[in-house]
């Protein structure tokens, strides 16, 4: 008998499914402006052999930055929240997969009464129930991949802060180090500017320069001393930024003094094909995970359309004296069917995750443009920076004649001591040019890196089918 209920059932079910639309085309990229090639730049040219590796910073060559990062990755509170998530992501596919098994009540209870006239009386009884929902569809199993894209989604998001936090560790340095090199070259251009004050001053006691240009002078000073103090704030500022990335309370950690120049290098321009934006920028793999999971809820969406078959068993005994509570049971099994196709809630359902996959459609495409955008934008500031390098360069040689000139020129009385003192002031200020230029190379270049996915493996979120587990750099952050 409870074998053809269950066959009834089945076609029943199976006759109201056939009027429900469940169909689902084969998963798919969203399509997406897209480019061959990077614009071609003299300066900046993508480099064929060199590849953008996961370490890719210790292409600066500067120990000092490598442990920065190394510990910034070990104490970043942002980035310990995204690991975090991580797991909360992980734990919801159990909790998902959970949803479809059989559920288990048990309990146990007695009764005691007492009345005016009556025996005093007593009930004893024990029971269990057992629920499942068979998912006859593939209903369950739609929103345990749906949740398993959103894990992989949260995965991606763990690798973009990942590389978000580096690349700002890089850059923060970089420009601790160039504050310190200002601040030196500050410290020399006040020298200079203290030293033609007072030949300015020796000049005006005997009449030959009148007070306005040591007033002028002093007015100078003044200035550079403000500018030294301003170079002083923004070094501590900096200094903060870095100690927070670093999961350090600011103030309590300082980079040692030190020369950009001297201590970075200027590593090769990396490899990288716009193609393998979609696979390698963590970003991009995220927003299209999102994608993976708009998928699925539709799926999902569709198929609680159709019947659902459930079992529902029951079993117990009861006795009034306790020692004789398991001596008889009942039991029995009620397979139900329900029909939701006549809900209008299920319509509104597969409209509302059909309308939300459009935006994630939408916001993965937005994801790819900007993506282009920062590698062509990088590309544009490199080319530009390093052909300005180029014209500091010789600016600084032409200067360096110029001054070596003139100090002999001093030495035979043809010119005075002031023209050295303006040539070298010039030649400070160009210097300090090349400076900034240099720390822009450098941030530029972190740009770049970061821009082509800095050095993450490629991910197929087509093929994804399944938890890949939590990320071994993200594992290795949670210790």
């Amino acid at each position: 008998m409870l074998r053809r209920q269950c066959v009834v059932a089945g076609l029943c079910a199976a006759v109201l499914g056939g009027c429900a639309d469940v169909s689902m085309q084969p998963y798919q990229r969203p399509e997406a402006p897209m480019k061959t090639a990077w614009t071609e730049r003299q300066e900046a040219a993508v480099s064929p052999t060199a590849t953008v590796t996961l370490d890719w910073w210790r292409e600066f060559r500067d120990p000092y930055l490598d442990s920065l990062i190394t510990r910034s990755i070990q104490n970043n509170l942002d980035l310990r929240i995204l690991a975090a998530r991580i797991q909360v992501a992980s734990s919801q596919i159990g909790e998902v997969r959970a949803s479809a098994l059989p559920t288990l009540d048990a309990g146990a209870g007695a009764s005691f009464e007492k009345s005016t006239g009556r025996k005093f009386s007593k009930d004893f009884n024990l029971g269990t129930q057992v629920n499942w929902e068979i998912d006859v569809w593939g209903k369950a199993q739609r929103g345990v991949q749906a949740q398993t894209a959103q894990y992989r989604a949260t995965e991606a998001d763990w690798r973009a802060g990942y590389l978000n936090l580096v690349a700002g560790v890089a850059t923060t340095y970089f420009q601790i180090l160039q504050l310190d090199q200002q601040i030196e070259q500050q410290k020399r251009t006040l020298e200079k500017s203290r030293e033609i004050l007072v030949t300015y001053e020796a000049m005006h006691r005997s009449g030959l320069l009148p007070n306005t240009r040591v007033l002028q002078q002093r007015a100078e000073i003044n200035r550079l001393s403000n500018d030294a103090l301003e170079l002083a704030r923004g070094r501590e500022l900096a200094g903060n930024a870095l100690a927070t990335l670093l999961g350090v309370p600011a103030g309590e950690f300082r980079v040692p003094v030190g020369f950009l120049q001297e201590k970075v290098q200027l590593p090769p321009v990396p490899a990288g094909l716009p193609a393998e934006l979609l696979k390698r920028r963590p970003d991009v793999v995220a927003a299209e995970f999102r994608v993976l999971e708009g998928y699925n809820m539709v799926g999902q969406a569709k198929l609680a359309q159709l019947p659902s078959i459930s079992l529902t068993g029951r079993g117990g005994t009861s006795s009034f004296a306790l020692t004789d509570l398991l001596k008889s049971f009942t039991f029995g099994i009620l397979p139900s069917i329900n029909i939701p196709i006549f809900d209008p809630g299920v319509k509104a359902r597969i409209k509302t995750t059909e309308a939300q996959t459009k935006v994630v459609e939408e916001e993965y495409r937005r994801t790819v443009i900007g993506a282009l955008e920062e590698v062509e934008n990088a590309l544009v500031n490199l080319d530009a920076h390093k052909k300005q390098r180029v014209e500091l360069q010789q600016q600084i040689d032409n200067l360096q004649v110029v001054a070596a000139q003139i100090r002999a020129q001093v030495k035979e009385g043809v010119v005075s001591q002031l023209e050295v003192f303006e040539t070298e002031r010039s030649l400070l200020g160009a210097q300090l040019a090349l400076l900034a230029n240099h720390q822009q190379i450098l941030s530029d270049t972190v740009t770049l890196y970061k821009a082509l996915g800095g050095g993450w493996p490629p991910v197929e979120v087509a093929a994804a089918s399944g938890a890949s587990g939590i990320t071994e750099a993200a594992n290795q952050n949670e210790k």
